[in-house]
């Protein structure tokens, strides 16, 4: 059972890193106004998401 709960942690871990570099980041440096604007609207959604289920 510890082996479980080692892997969800790292899943979690591996999928707010993904997160993190895929959409936040272009979202803040990108230095593409197009990239920066679709990086903003998907980090939106997301939020927006996470809004409702709370």
């Amino acid at each position: 059972m510890h082996w479980l709960a080692m892997n969800s942690i790292a899943l979690l871990a591996l999928m707010f890193t993904g997160f993190f570099a895929g959409v936040v980041l272009p979202a803040v440096w990108s230095s593409r106004p197009a990239r920066r604007r679709a990086a903003t609207a998907v980090l939106t959604q997301v939020l927006k998401a996470l809004r409702h289920r709370l």
